[in-house]
């Protein structure tokens, strides 16, 4: 088959991806919003919607500790007692101590803690936070988890059970500022010891599905209540196995610290908006709060019927199909079922599946089929780097599709179809089916061996794979019936596949493009047999490789033309006012996590290259002088006193200004720090305070005038650095906030003045 018949099957192959893409959008989306009208035992985004507006008041940001917060904390209250709900207070320090790094934050945080309803034995845990960063409203991250926790308590108390658990509300404080409500909480055992179960919601974006992206270990029960009564399905062991990977936490990461059983669902689209002052309710998606209620409240339901001291078991690998199906299988079963499955394949193609082997000889059929799978990966992703590059040359911007993604992620699709077709030429039939199977064999093991959340993507299309060629050689089934047989084989794997980059694009954008050439080589794969582009002639393939070849490099050249940021995707950059008056310097600083718009260059002599401005920094910033230091350095008064074996104990008196938001510590590693108190809390010493300079920060706003004790085991002279964090920047600022371009906006912590000083203790 030469002509444009065996064309037109090798591209109907790729339309088939491609339709599989768009079905995948559709059917992850969240479901349609209920209105007002809604039973009342259901969960109502409109009636969701109405409290998070009245909890939001103004829309304004409201860090912990600021005025805004208590305004917040208590109109959630207030929504409470509406449902006839009462509430407590919880405040006192809240500390974490991040293991990964050799930093420790506390502050002084209010917590709500509320009994939705009464029951017998441990109770179900609704959590969520109240707090914003100091950058954004925080009307998705986390106010309309609020929203949800107190819509599911009101349909919770709607139709009561006859009997079950109490099930109690924690809306926690000082999230953002190193999960430090969700510390004070666990720090008291008597409030630890009630908890049998938690659901925390939360988001990183405001729009897309409500993903169950982490629960506590041995999870398998939760699996099985969550395949059992969600309706929705968005989940996925894989981003569980990538999520423990990560640095990242929610204040479930602690409840899961203590051993208790946990679920945490999120909404991750749009990320653009996450931590910035567009977080804002009109922004919000209303089908993304409506999943993220329901999820919450059939959960509390399914919880409040099960056992609780029976949620722990043996964990489970699972997988949304079309948002609509969870197959899943105890972990322990997968490195059996995949050794079984590759085993089985090699069986069936030996006694004849899909027709005799191929001329050629037998080492380079086995070497064919051994490096082509892999080479289709490899140059899968060497061509998205390639791509990406050349949409960042004419952009002149690190993330060029920010904004606007469409035309690259029409370059990384032709682009990987054009190393499909340049591997699928060089094999036929039989042996492109078996390359395709062995390697998803060979990588369901070796997945279920290290990194067992991934390998349903492998596992699970093998096993159906397997199941139908034994069918068809059983049956001795013809040519164009194995055909069939093949490509309906191949469809498991593109719906999983595809699925994944269709969902991997709306949480991480194509600046992580190998997430997305290489779900779409993996989706390829096993459709190379049947394209048959070794039947085709030469100039008909060349012409159709150099097609696809062409348009993914027009597409990346007009991708780089686009504008990398705009004013509903802007980019994040926020502006520093820095005095160190130890080295008696004044600078400002804007983040260099792109190029330095050209106003902002103007309104200062920024730096031509990004520097590193200060210990609290973890990136570099474009740096511009100020003129001369003018602002009062945070006082410090030091006391070191004798400790046991050996130590000193050096006790801080930290004295800011009435502005002051934070206050930080950098404690050198030649201090040899062995603990610290703040605010009267004894901090555990950590590892990483050996090999970094750790940092302690106090993040609330009583940390003007802090107390902090530390415990060191050096006797030489050693140098602090202390630091005052205020929002904002002094007046001279409105120049630089004038150039900030309309296509940018301050996150997270947002535009600060940075004090610093040293303080020297003598050796001894």
């Amino acid at each position: 088959m030469t002509g444009f018949g065996g064309v037109s099957r090798v591209w109907a192959a790729g339309l088939l991806a491609v339709a599989v893409w768009f079905l995948s959008v559709a059917t992850y989306a969240p479901p349609e919003p209920l209105g007002l009208d809604a039973p009342a035992d259901a969960f109502s985004a409109a009636r969701a919607d109405q409290v998070l507006a009245r909890i939001l008041g103004p829309e304004i940001p409201h860090p912990v500790s600021s005025a805004e917060n208590a305004a917040v904390r208590a109109r959630i209250r207030a929504e409470f007692e509406k449902l006839g709900i009462s509430t407590t207070i919880q405040r006192g320090t809240g500390c974490t101590n991040a293991k990964r790094r050799a930093v420790v934050l506390c502050g002084t945080v209010t917590n709500i803690l509320a009994q939705v309803r009464p029951g017998q034995g441990k109770a179900i845990l609704l959590l969520a936070h109240y707090d914003s960063v100091p950058a954004g409203p925080g009307a998705a991250d986390d106010e309309s988890g609020v929203a949800v926790v107190l819509e599911t308590a009101r349909a919770l108390k709607a139709v009561p059970p006859e009997s079950g658990h109490p099930v109690l509300a924690l809306i926690t404080d000082g999230e953002e500022a190193g999960l430090l409500g969700a510390d004070l909480f666990l720090h008291d055992p008597v409030f630890k010891t009630r908890i049998g179960a938690v659901i925390n919601v939360e988001a990183r974006g405001n729009q897309g599905p409500s993903l169950l992206f982490q629960t506590s270990a041995h999870a398998g029960p939760l699996i099985g209540l969550y395949a059992a009564h969600a309706v929705h399905y968005a989940a996925s062991s894989l981003f569980a196995e990538i999520y423990k990977r990560l640095p990242n936490d929610t204040d479930l990461t602690l409840f899961i610290r203590d051993g208790i059983p946990a679920l945490n669902f999120a909404f991750s689209g749009n990320v653009a908006h996450y931590h910035t002052p567009l977080d804002t309710r009109a922004n919000l998606s209303r089908a993304s709060l409506q999943h993220q209620g329901e999820n919450m409240l059939t959960m509390a339901r399914a919880l409040d019927q099960a056992n609780l001291a029976q949620l722990k078991g043996p964990d489970w690998v699972y997988v949304t199909v079309l948002g609509r199906f969870l197959p899943r299988m105890p972990q322990s079963w997968a490195l059996p079922f995949a050794l079984a499955g590759f085993l089985v394949l090699c069986a069936l193609f030996s006694l004849g599946f899909a027709g005799p082997r191929e001329n050629g000889s037998r080492i380079g059929h086995w070497l064919l089929v051994g490096l082509v799978p892999p080479l289709l990966i490899a140059a899968s992703v060497a061509a998205g780097f390639a791509l990406h590059g050349i949409a960042q040359m004419v952009s002149g911007q690190p993330d060029p599709s920010f904004a606007y993604p469409l035309a690259l992620r029409i370059a990384l699709a032709f682009g990987v179809w054009t190393i499909v077709l340049l591997c699928a030429r060089f094999m036929r039939f039989r042996a492109a089916a078996f390359a395709a199977w062995g390697w998803f064999g060979v990588l369901a093991i070796a997945t279920a061996i290290f990194a067992p959340g991934i390998s349903p993507y492998f596992l699970f299309p093998l096993l159906i794979a397997v199941a139908l060629f034994a069918i068809a050689t059983f049956l001795r089934t013809g040519p164009v019936m194995t055909r069939v047989i093949v490509f309906l084989a191949a469809l498991p794997a593109l719906l999983l596949w595809i699925g994944l980059a269709a969902s991997g694009e709306s949480v991480m954008g194509l600046r992580l493009h190998p997430l997305f050439t290489v779900t779409a080589a993996f989706a390829l794969l096993p459709l190379l047999a049947i394209m048959d582009v070794g039947a085709l002639s030469r100039r008909a393939w060349l012409l159709s490789t150099a097609f696809a070849a062409l348009i993914a490099v027009v597409a990346a050249g007009v991708q780089g033309l686009q504008p990398a940021f705009s004013a509903i995707a802007p980019q994040r950059l926020n502006i520093t006012y820095m005095e160190d008056h130890a080295a008696r310097r004044a600078v400002w600083a804007v983040d260099a996590t792109a190029p330095l718009p050209q106003g902002l260059r103007e309104a200062a002599h920024f730096s031509q290259a990004p520097e590193k401005l200060s210990a609290f920094a973890f990136g570099k910033s474009y740096i511009a002088p100020a003129g001369a230091v003018h602002m009062t350095p945070p006082r410090t008064v030091a006391m070191v006193l004798p400790a046991r074996d050996g130590l000193r104990r050096i006790n801080l008196s930290l004295s800011g200004s009435a502005d002051t938001a934070r206050m930080f510590v950098v404690v050198p590693k030649t201090a040899q720090l062995k603990g610290a108190t703040v605010l009267r809390r004894i901090v555990a010493p950590n590892a990483a305070w050996s090999v970094q300079d750790a940092v302690i920060g106090c993040m609330t706003e009583d940390c003007r005038a802090a107390d902090i004790s530390l415990l060191v085991g050096s006797r030489k002279e050693i140098t602090l650095t202390v630091a005052e964090q205020i929002g904002g920047l002094p007046p001279d600022g409105a120049k630089l906030l004038a150039a900030r371009p309309k296509s940018a906006v301050p996150s997270q912590s947002g535009d600060v003045t940075v004090i610093t000083t040293h303080v020297t203790i003598p050796g001894q």
